[in-house]
């Protein structure tokens, strides 16, 4: 029996050894002591798992990492991955970093994006941060020329069947070694329609110390745990928790395409008990979704015992997602101290807060005119609505935080303002954007642009200050107007966005809400929409005219599976002008 504390201490020592002190020592030390455990189980759906061991990782890497010194690319270079799930994804990102250039992954074209949006946003990008390279798919090749433009920094567009073949590697020659800990190994970009808002730059020192932070936190286990995930690796969530932590830390890892998990969510309850998975991350959204969709008849024989920790992350958590997958899986051996939660973000490589794993997130009952209204987190009035927030968990060992107001004071707890965030593994820079970096850090402090407050020591994420709208010199936040549309009958639960639409007439912002309906009657969509007006008006601080009952699917979610508000907007206003 190997003690865990022992277990823990001789990874951490890996990490930091004298010479480990970036990524490319990490993935060589593993190559050599264990080059035949398996690192990363892929899963691609009619075909067999495939297992990728840490020699098969180093090998597929090197192919990769000399067809960039042949198109001579330079160290602290970057190179823009556009490929979709699969080992030359996998290969092509490490062989980055074994050759010292700087890889940042974007998300393939899909059905769901206008190819138009996605070539001006590849365009934008291109235009900031200014990579060298593009690797992409030969069938790919014309959608990424058509948004290049001439004298951009563009030099090589790398096709996968052009890479070099596999030879041994030959560690001495491979430029990533010569990196230092404050150099910057990888760009994540910022989430927003398609994920390219600003590059977010990280050191190797940041995230090695976020690894141990979070690590340590969450109890990581390497001869114990597994992570299964389906989780996109150009979001951090997926990068960071599914993707970098367990290749460096030498936890396998069973990794499935997004759109497979779409089709067919219950392949993750599968792979979980098929693989004894311990660890999963997932949007508040995914617990809906599966709860839902999935049917009895494709949980036959599965056994969900092993999980002990599903971790809700990346938008705010709501504690009805968490009772309702519990109810639909509890049969199947899930445990309900296995549904925990994080607030994490790229600007800090990932987790901010992680609830403690030894028992349920709290959950704080508060009065919700008082919330609304004056924006304090106060217990619930007898006879007066309440609502229910859910804590997103302490500080890392590593992290501080604090709820500020917009003159950077320090506001009381159970006070709403915006959550500053300070740690030894936040984001270097916003790459090549030294005004958003500027903006964003004060005085040591990253400002998050959340918002959120402090209760017992535990972090309540209430909404973005981005999204805030004005009426009538009110302070309305759409996450609250959201809450209470979707508690209305016959509202999809997680499926309304509302924003602000500016009245000339009446001087101010007025609000819209869209919702989906479970019917597509067009009556009852308008007996729906009459009750949302009434609930909300009844329910908060404005008089609610602006309702929109639309069908299944309207509404446009980030690629982290956000609600991108702003997207919204922009539809909704279309459709009125076509109409």
């Amino acid at each position: 029996m190997i003690d865990h504390e022992l277990l823990v201490h001789r990874l951490w020592s890996i990490v930091h050894r004298p010479l480990m002190t970036t990524l490319p020592n990490l993935l060589q030390r593993s190559y050599q002591e264990i080059p035949d455990k398996t690192s990363i189980i892929l899963q691609h759906a009619g075909q067999p798992d495939k297992p990728i061991t840490y020699r098969d990782l180093i090998h597929g890497a090197n192919r990769f990492a000399l067809t960039y010194a042949r198109e001579g690319i330079k160290p602290g270079e970057v190179v823009i991955l556009i490929l979709q799930h699969g080992e030359d994804l996998i290969y092509s990102f490490w062989g980055a970093i074994l050759h010292g250039a700087i890889p940042s992954i974007m998300p393939f074209l899909t059905e769901k994006l206008a190819p138009e949006k996605y070539r001006a946003d590849l365009a934008s990008l291109i235009s900031i941060t200014k990579p060298t390279t593009i690797v992409t798919y030969p069938e790919f090749e014309a959608e990424v020329r058509s948004a290049l433009v001439e004298g951009n920094s563009v030099r090589h567009v790398i096709l996968t069947s052009t890479v070099e073949a596999e030879a041994e590697p030959n560690f001495e020659s491979l430029q990533g070694f010569k990196s230092s800990p404050e150099d910057i190994v990888v760009l994540q970009h910022s989430s927003g329609t398609t994920g390219l808002q600003k590059g977010v730059a990280l050191s190797h020192r940041a995230v090695l110390n976020q690894l141990e932070s979070y690590g340590k936190t969450i109890h990581i286990d390497p001869e114990k745990d597994v992570i299964v995930s389906w989780l996109p690796l150009y979001h951090d969530m997926g990068f960071i928790a599914c993707f970098l932590l367990p290749v460096l830390l030498r936890i396998p890892l069973v990794n499935m395409s997004p759109f497979d998990w779409v089709r067919a969510p219950y392949k993750l309850h599968q792979a979980i008990s098929q693989y004894k998975g311990t660890l999963t991350w997932l949007p508040n959204f995914a617990y809906n979704f599966c709860a839902h969709k999935i049917r009895e008849r494709n949980l036959e024989g599965v056994n969900l015992s092993s999980w002990r920790a599903i971790i809700n992350c990346s938008e705010p958590v709501h504690v009805e997602s968490h009772d309702l997958f519990f109810e639909k899986f509890s049969a199947y051996g899930l445990k309900k101290s296995a549904l925990q939660t994080c607030y994490a973000m790229a600007e800090n490589v990932f987790a901010v807060t992680q609830s403690p794993l030894d028992g349920t997130p709290a959950v704080d009952e508060i009065d919700r005119e008082t919330f609304m209204t004056q924006r304090l987190a106060t217990p619930p009035i007898a006879g007066q609505p309440s609502m229910k927030m859910t804590s997103s968990g302490h500080p890392l060992p590593n992290t501080k935080i604090r709820v500020v107001d917009e003159s950077f004071n320090d506001l009381p707890n159970r006070s709403v303002g915006e959550i500053a965030v300070q740690s030894d593994c936040m984001l270097t820079e916003y790459f090549n954007r030294p005004d958003a970096t500027e903006a964003a850090i004060k005085n040591g402090w990253y400002l998050t642009g959340d918002y959120g407050y402090i209760a017992n020591g535990e972090l309540y994420v209430s909404g973005r200050k981005k999204d805030l709208i004005i009426v009538g010199g009110k302070n309305v936040y759409p996450q609250d107007l959201e809450s209470l549309a979707c508690e209305v009958l016959g509202v999809h639960k997680g499926r309304t966005v509302a924003f602000g639409m500016y009245d000339e007439e009446e001087g101010t912002e007025e609000v819209v809400i869209i919702a989906e309906a479970e019917s597509t009657s067009p009556s009852e969509q308008e007996a729906i929409a009459d009750a949302i007006r009434k609930h909300v008006t009844k329910s908060s601080a404005i008089a609610l005219r602006h309702v929109k009952v639309v069908d299944d699917k309207w509404i446009i979610k980030t690629s982290s599976g956000k609600t991108a508000r702003s997207a919204n907007k922009e539809k909704f206003l279309k459709e009125l002008e076509i109409n």
